[in-house]
């Protein structure tokens, strides 16, 4: 059941429960317990999330007031390692910055969000029409995650031990605010396929929210999603790599990341939504050879047909990685002719992933 214009908002996450699942079994308290906690709080919400739409409980975000059209209009929350929110406001739009480092980079990465989508795509927030961005901070003890209840951001600050703040990231922060536009948009079903594709167009997006803030070419950029917060300890780069996926970290303790790059090693579980964060890896080794083959700034070309695809209207909610690829193609063919560098990239790319577009 969908609510508020067809819509339904689901309860995204950036790190997956898989490798929660891992940390939550170690033999060390310090490891398993911050992680079990974090499960059981994420799937109170999740619950609660399903429910509140089953039910018609969910009113949905307001966008009253509007932000102006040409700027953010930002709240900052801190929920003081508590669970209550949104908290108690601590930087509001137009404020300096506090002494508090969380604060202002949560602020900050909300406003790069809001740049990239603005400047690159004329999207104005992120349901396209002034949408205020609300984020909280310091939630809970110890909670390892970060997420996007359908109507606002919120922040963990780890357990120190594995990860640390979540803010850290400004990819992680415009991964999760992607998620919203996808809400708005194709609205893309949380499970299998279709849940992948979701978590990629977060990916994608949240990767060029960084390089475009960083000034980044697509040869420039790391492709790495969550490279800021893993601990000092950890034996890994990120949560995830775009350009080599499965090799964003091999640790004793969270152990090997299990992305695949094609389709010849699409993994099929139960877990995840049927995988969602697993085979994300896909669609996201697709757009990184797309980008890097094009050159030059990520988001004018790459992403400019991502975008393209994801709010044109014709990407269905429960779309295969076949028809997202042949929505890729369409796009590029329309924006930029026939015969191009733009057209060939896009195919050559889903033909290296194992994706059939024929």
């Amino acid at each position: 059941m969908t609510t508020n214009g067809g819509f339904e908002p689901v309860f995204c996450t950036v790190v997956p429960p898989h490798v929660l699942d891992k940390l939550a079994s170690n033999d060390d308290p310090a490891l398993s317990r911050p992680a079990q906690r974090t499960l059981l709080r994420d799937g109170e919400l999740r619950n609660r999330r399903r429910v509140g739409t089953e039910y018609g409980l969910w009113a949905g975000p307001t966008a009253i007031p509007k932000a102006p059209a040409d700027q953010p209009l930002r709240s900052i929350y801190d929920c003081g390692h508590g669970t209550d929110l949104p908290g108690t406001k601590v930087r509001s739009e137009g404020q300096d910055p506090g002494q508090d480092a969380t604060v202002n980079r949560a602020y900050s990465g909300l406003g790069a969000t809001f740049d990239l989508y603005l400047t690159a795509y004329a999207r104005h927030s992120i349901d396209g029409d002034g949408l205020p961005l609300d984020a909280s901070v310091h939630y809970d003890e110890g909670y390892n995650n970060a997420f996007w209840n359908g109507e606002q951001m919120v922040f963990g600050d780890g357990d120190g031990e594995i990860f640390v703040d979540f803010t850290n990231s400004v990819d992680v922060i415009g991964h999760e605010l992607t998620h919203g536009v996808t809400q708005y948009t194709a609205n893309l079903t949380y499970y299998g396929q279709p849940g992948a594709l979701n978590e990629s167009m977060s990916d994608v997006f949240g990767s060029l929210i960084k390089q475009y803030t960083l000034g980044q070419t697509a040869s420039e950029a790391d492709w790495l999603i969550g490279a800021g917060i893993l601990a000092p300890g950890v034996t890994g780069s990120a949560l995830r790599s775009m350009k080599a996926p499965g090799t964003a970290y091999d640790d004793d303790v969270l152990g090997k990341d299990p992305q695949p790059a094609t389709m010849d090693d699409y993994v099929r579980t139960g877990r995840d939504n049927g995988g969602v964060h697993i085979n994300s890896g896909i669609p996201n080794h697709a757009f990184y050879l797309v980008a890097t083959a094009l050159g030059g700034h990520a988001w004018e070309k790459a992403g400019q047909i991502w975008y393209d695809v994801l709010t044109g209207g014709k990407l269905g909610q429960r779309a295969l990685f076949t028809d997202f690829a042949k929505l890729t193609v369409k796009a590029a063919r329309a924006r930029f002719g026939d015969g191009g560098d733009e057209l060939r990239a896009v195919q050559k790319a889903w033909e290296q992933v194992g994706v059939r577009i024929l």
